[in-house]
């Protein structure tokens, strides 16, 4: 029986679990919380029948996406140690799905990539995704779907630009 604690950081997210004055904040904080949760994503991919867990699943997603990195990159985006890392990798090299090799940049250095096999699974991963996006937006319209993406591909570019002038200044003072 889940006690009341499981249950609490099962349930899904609201924005108004979150004081932001601002509610697009608010509501993006409760969705991020939601998608990136292990557990939600984990409980997703075993009700789904996927033989993979989640930790693999985010590892070939990152690999597809930014090509072969060293573990401690790969710990990096993966929010996790390297010894974690370490045995998310001997799991995919045991399935054929990643192989290790040496950086030609510098021969001490390991790199982690994707064989054939690795690719291919990966891209059941995107796949997943896209099954996910489209069941949320069933019974959207094809105008509203497109409004929506046009205006989050802008809401993410210029987020990606701010968080550069942060990175470079820090946060501009608040304004009232």
């Amino acid at each position: 029986m889940a006690s009341s604690s499981d249950s609490d950081s099962a349930r899904p997210r609201r924005a108004s679990d979150f004081p932001y004055r601002s509610e697009l904040l608010a509501n993006l904080s409760a969705l991020i919380l939601l998608w990136d949760s292990p557990a939600f994503q984990g409980e997703i991919l075993a009700k789904t029948g996927e033989s993979i867990d989640q930790q693999s699943h985010a590892t070939l997603r990152h690999l597809l996406a930014w090509g072969p990195m060293r573990p401690t990159a790969l710990s990096n985006v993966l929010a996790t140690g390297a010894s974690h890392v370490s045995k998310i990798v001997r799991r995919l090299e045991a399935d054929g799905l990643v192989q290790r090799t040496t950086d030609p940049s510098d021969g001490r250095a390991t790199l982690i990539s994707l064989t054939k096999a690795g690719e291919e699974a990966a891209h059941s991963v995107y796949e997943l995704g896209d099954r996910m996006i489209a069941e949320v937006l069933d019974g959207w319209s094809d105008d509203d779907v497109r409004e929506y993406t046009g205006l989050t591909v802008r809401f993410v570019q210029d987020a990606i630009a701010s968080a550069e002038r942060m990175l470079e200044r820090g946060l501009l003072p608040f304004k009232k």
